[in-house]
């Protein structure tokens, strides 16, 4: 299914919108018009996914960074009314998998959290990263840190846990409001991506292995 529409669903009477868009006329945008035509115009998503012959690796991967970054605080954003610290205690993916919550400022210690304070924090984190133009330089003139491949692994992986409490926790909220097309598309689109450039460990992925398994297959 192509994307096309996604954004428009999701918006529709819901408080947690795209905090991050490109800057028109710069390469990134264009990659960002590129990547969305590829989607909409049905192509296959594994194909999608892949570098254009001849463009930045590190241009490619903020482009989807920040992308999936937006689309999946929208979609946490259609089932947080249902995600409280009564529901959801814990950031967790049912009884095997709880993720705690460490940042350099007020957790230094990893530290379990209701669910929808931990995604908050990721949030904002993300963003944070992601707004910071020493990391996600704006302009070709400035050079990619060092670090960013180790940063976007971190974003990336943090993200796929939302997809992990969304999927486990709240899915019957998905379907409820008829989104769970666009969610899987979401989901094979950002799957594809981290398998095809190494971003999420084979661990990671682990909690939703056995729905990957069967609707990643094209």
């Amino acid at each position: 299914m192509a994307l096309n529409g996604f954004l428009e669903f999701f918006q529709k009477g819901k408080t947690f919108r795209p905090k991050k868009r490109f800057t028109a006329g710069t390469i990134r945008y264009s990659l960002h018009k590129q990547a969305q035509a590829s989607l909409q115009s049905g192509i296959n998503l594994r194909q999608a996914v892949c570098l254009p012959e001849g463009e930045n690796l590190n241009d490619w991967i903020a482009v989807h960074v920040v992308d999936f970054f937006n689309r999946i605080n929208l979609i946490y954003g259609t089932v947080s009314e249902y995600c409280s610290e009564i529901t959801c205690p814990t950031m967790s993916g049912g009884s095997r998998y709880e993720y705690l919550w460490a940042d350099s400022e007020n957790y230094k210690k990893p530290t379990s959290l209701p669910a929808p304070k931990y995604i908050e924090l990721l949030m904002d984190w993300a963003e944070a990263q992601i707004n910071n133009e020493t990391v996600f330089p704006v302009s070709t003139d400035v050079p990619f840190p060092k670090t960013f491949p180790t940063l976007c692994r971190k974003i990336l992986t943090r993200l796929f846990r939302v997809f992990v409490h969304v999927y486990i926790h709240h899915f019957d909220r998905i379907v409820s409001i008829g989104a769970e097309a666009h969610v899987n598309a979401c989901y094979k689109h950002f799957f594809y991506f981290v398998k095809e450039f190494d971003l999420i460990t084979t661990k990671e992925l682990e909690p939703l292995q056995e729905m990957s398994s069967k609707i990643c297959k094209d």
